[in-house]
C-alpha cells in the first residue's frame, strides 16, 4: 500500500494510524515533495470511478487562491490533470493505493472495506 499524504495534514495523520492500528503495512509518500504526474492522477481518477473533482482539496487555501471553483467547470479533464500535477497541494489527500482500489481522502466508512481484502 501506498500512502500518499501530507506530514503536517491533520486528515493524514488520521489516516496513518488507522491502517497503523488496523495491521497494515504500507509506504508514505510526500505529495508535495513528490507531486504526483499528470499520468498517474489519470491512473488514478480511471481506477477510482470517482469524479475528477473529488481529486481537488477543494478547501485547499492555493485551490481558493486560484479561483478553481469557478475556473474548473470550463475546463476538459487533461486540463485538470494538468493543473492538479503542478502542484501536491491542489491534489486532495490523502491518497490510499493498494494495487487495486484508489482512495481519495479519509472516510474510515469507506476505508473499512480494506479489511474484506
Amino acid at each position: 500500500m501506498l500512502l500518499i499524504e501530507y506530514p503536517k495534514c491533520a486528515t493524514c495523520q488520521k489516516a496513518a494510524k488507522w491502517l497503523e492500528k488496523n495491521g497494515f503495512s504500507f509506504e508514505r509518500r510526500h505529495i508535495k515533495e513528490q507531486n504526483p504526474t499528470r499520468e498517474e492522477l489519470k491512473l488514478w481518477h480511471e481506477k477510482s470511478g470517482l469524479p475528477i473533482k473529488r481529486f481537488f482539496n477543494t478547501s485547499g487555501l492555493l485551490y481558493q487562491k486560484m479561483g478553481l471553483k469557478d475556473k474548473l467547470p470550463s475546463m476538459n479533464t487533461e486540463e485538470q490533470y494538468a493543473l492538479l500535477a503542478s502542484d501536491g497541494m491542489l491534489v486532495k489527500r490523502p491518497i490510499l493505493l493498494d494495487g487495486e482500489r484508489v482512495f481519495v481522502g479519509f472516510r474510515e466508512k469507506e476505508w473499512e472495506e480494506l479489511k474484506n481484502k
